[in-house]
């Protein structure tokens, strides 16, 4: 019969009865009842009913549940209860056959932990609910491209094995290069900066590394990381940016993932917009009323943004940090030195995005290198660029896989990545 299909079985309606339809999946149940077996059937796009009559019979003895098979056959009525038609089997050709037991459960009636899933992760991907978790990520990557795109932003691809330090930070995986020392990018951010010379808008959905030793739910050694530059924009400009974009992907997986938010069990309800905006001062006011006693200028841990989080439960803004919290690169604002054009994206406790204006003046940038003890001849290629007419620009970096965990309704951030890094697990 060879391998194709006529149909998905997400295709095949009760307005097909009468037709004949060449089907592909996997068993997800059996049953035999006298001379006839029951088969539920699934594909990634739906499942249906295959009544086995016969000789037919014959070929599917002794086959395990997570079996491939072919099926050629007419659809026809149904008495079944679940289904609005099933589909008389004439032909069937077994594809592959499945071991019993298996590591997993993919029915998910028996349930497993999330290490002996990850363990066993593409069988785990025909649990409907695991598989609902990947469809709606695809949905979200969809959604942010056609955002962006629609605001002009072109898409690039930087590289992810550099020859220095990115932003001078020391969580950096390090690697043999032809005898070099190379890293692993932790972030697009040289890059993309340069990149608003000539092309002005850019965003990059890509992985990136960093070498933290975190146990936590909310962290990963591999990450995928959403980030943006633009020229001719403030931090407020590209704040408008993702809330907009946020905004975009909780609408369109809303309204056209309803399977999905079904499978998993969370309804994905649209945040309230404009995204409440509290500054760095206000957050310690808050704090300090909750008697965590903080100075201007400390920096806010996951214990204090805990509490900030029970105030605040939804998606807010946090801008105008102290400078000497933020990186380099980060502009000041004019009426007050101390003070940075900065933001971070909250939802709840966790962070999601952090962001700004970007210092486009070289002889600034020097500075403020050496500010932070950083040495301005490791950065000569970057520190170039601005010597050939760098616009203003500002932008931000998005941690995808946090979006994620906020629309699933999930803490543990290795439910939405498929295969994910962290200090423990390399494998599979």
């Amino acid at each position: 019969m060879g391998f194709g299909r006529t149909h998905d079985i997400g295709e095949v309606s009760s307005e097909m009865i009468g037709l004949k339809v060449v089907l592909g999946g996997w068993i997800e149940d059996l049953r035999k009842l006298g001379k006839m077996t029951f088969l539920t059937m699934r594909d990634s796009t739906g499942i249906t009913q295959v009544i086995v009559k016969g000789e037919q019979n014959d070929k599917i003895e002794g086959l395990n549940r997570q079996s491939v098979l072919r099926i050629k056959g007419t659809v026809q009525e149904t008495k079944a209860k679940d289904f609005d038609f099933e589909v008389g089997a004439e032909e069937i050709e077994v594809l592959a056959k499945a071991i019993h037991p298996l590591p997993i459960d993919p029915l998910g009636r028996l349930e497993s932990n999330i290490d002996n899933r990850l363990n066993s992760r593409a069988l785990d991907m025909r649990n409907q609910k695991t598989a609902s978790i990947f469809k709606l990520r695809h949905h979200v990557l969809s959604s942010i491209r056609k955002t962006l795109i629609e605001k002009k932003f072109i898409e690039i691809n930087t590289p992810k094995i550099i020859g220095s330090a990115s932003e001078g930070g020391a969580n950096l995986f390090s690697l043999d290069y032809f005898g070099k020392t190379a890293y692993l990018a932790q972030s697009p951010q040289l890059y993309k900066e340069q990149m608003t010379i000539g092309l002005e808008r850019v965003f990059e959905i890509a992985s990136f590394y960093r070498a933290e030793k975190s146990h936590t739910g909310r962290h990963l050694s591999e990450f995928t990381s959403v980030d943006i530059e633009a020229a001719f924009m403030d931090y407020t400009d590209v704040m408008g940016v993702l809330e907009s974009l946020i905004m975009e992907v909780f609408k369109f997986t809303s309204t056209n993932c309803k399977d999905e938010q079904k499978s998993i069990g969370n309804e994905i309800k649209v945040p309230s917009s404009p995204f409440e905006q509290l500054t760095y001062g206000k957050v310690l006011d808050e704090l300090n009323a909750a008697d965590q006693k903080l100075e201007f200028g400390d920096d806010l841990l996951d214990s204090h943004l805990r509490i900030v989080g029970e105030k605040h439960p939804g998606f807010y803004f946090i801008t105008d940090w102290p400078l000497k919290l933020k990186p380099f690169y980060i502009r000041e604002k004019d009426d007050d030195a101390s003070l940075s054009r900065s933001f971070d994206l909250q939802y709840g406790y966790l962070e999601l995005s952090s962001g700004g204006t970007r210092l486009h003046d070289s002889k600034l940038l020097k500075s403020r290198l050496k500010e932070q003890g950083l040495d301005p001849s490791q950065f000569v290629d970057h520190l170039r660029a601005f010597d050939w007419g760098m616009p203003p620009h500002a932008g931000w970096g998005l941690g995808l896989d946090r979006l994620m965990t906020t629309l699933v309704g999930v803490d543990n951030i290795r439910e939405v990545v498929l295969y994910p890094r962290d200090p423990d697990r390399l494998t599979p």
